[in-house]
């Protein structure tokens, strides 16, 4: 399964293209990236080359739900993800980096959706239920070797070094619904795609936006992607995106997911509040030593990036 095509598209056929799928593609990347300022449905119709009218109708078709409730929800999932990582940020603060107009118009958004004011949601608790579930998803018969790394923590012996990263275009498949599988499928396809057109040496991407402690996993999205040069054409279902310059703390990891989940653990609890910077408004990439999945999913050897941001007095 890759791009925004899901099982909610069987019953639509008339809007199952590979054309409507990048534009719809291209309008979530745009929501997502732009989270902090306004967005009117005709701007961001205008940005899948849309007709405001038509846009409405086709993006709630494809991706279950309304622009204006996407919106809301990605607003909302990205200030419980501040207000768990800058636990130093006021309330007024995250608000407005994530787009509501007010700290009255955010608490009353926080409190229709999760049923208490944000000045009294217990975040950690949300983040182990959710974790949980994750858990439950991915390795029920593995909750010990899962379990969260307590912070200051390192029995791996993880080792951050901050690296400056390029612009960068992506070509890219997207997979809805990644914890239930689809993920090697989709890097499977684009390998074939990147080999077909000698750019299968490429760096090879795996990123996602959404918080599977945060955001239900049947609303989580995974890019599987591929840094090509500015001159390839992208084309078919494959869509594409370009990602800016960038400050990233990068961690070396060769081994099963466990490994993994420690790493981002101790990424996220131990190195970044010691780190006297901020994350990025930025995904966390996977940069993988080779093509993706090529141990099968046992097995990972990559790179984690956790985009930050400057220090807060450089």
């Amino acid at each position: 399964m890759g791009t925004v095509q899901s099982a909610r598209m069987a019953d639509l056929p008339d809007l199952a293209n590979v054309d409507y799928v990048q534009r719809v593609n291209r309008a979530i990347d745009h929501v997502t990236r732009h989270l902090a300022e306004p967005l009117p449905l005709e701007e961001v119709a205008r940005v899948a080359c849309f007709s405001p009218f038509h846009f409405h109708r086709i993006f709630r078709a494809m991706v279950g739900e309304t622009l204006h409730a996407f919106v809301k929800r990605m607003r909302l999932e990205r200030a419980l993800y501040l207000m768990g990582r800058e636990p130093g940020a006021s309330l007024t603060e995250i608000a407005l980096r994530c787009g509501f107009s007010s700290s009255s118009d955010f608490s009353r958004s926080f409190r229709s959706q999760y049923g208490v004011p944000p000045s009294v949601f217990d975040v950690e608790r949300f983040r182990r239920e959710r974790r949980d579930g994750m858990i439950d998803a991915l390795a029920p018969d593995d909750r010990d070797r899962l379990a969260r790394l307590p912070a200051g923590e390192n029995p791996d012996g993880f080792l951050a070094r901050l690296r400056d990263l390029p612009a960068r275009r992506v070509a890219y498949l997207r997979v809805l619904q990644p914890y239930q599988g689809g993920a090697p499928a989709a890097a499977a396809r684009l390998v074939a795609w990147a080999r077909q057109r000698g750019l299968a040496g490429g760096q090879w991407l795996g990123y996602q936006w959404d918080d599977p402690e945060i955001v239900a996993l049947d609303q989580c999205r995974y890019d599987i992607g591929l840094e090509v040069p500015a001159a390839a054409e992208v084309g078919g279902d494959v869509s594409v995106t370009t990602f800016p310059a960038m400050t990233v703390a990068e961690v070396e990891i060769a081994g099963p997911i466990d490994l993994e989940m420690r790493a981002l653990d101790w990424l996220y609890t131990t190195w970044l509040p010691r780190s006297g910077r901020a994350p990025d408004h930025q995904p966390m990439f996977e940069a993988w030593h080779g093509e993706p999945f090529a141990n099968g999913g046992a097995h990972f050897e990559l790179r984690l990036q956790l985009a930050v941001a400057a220090p807060a007095d450089g």
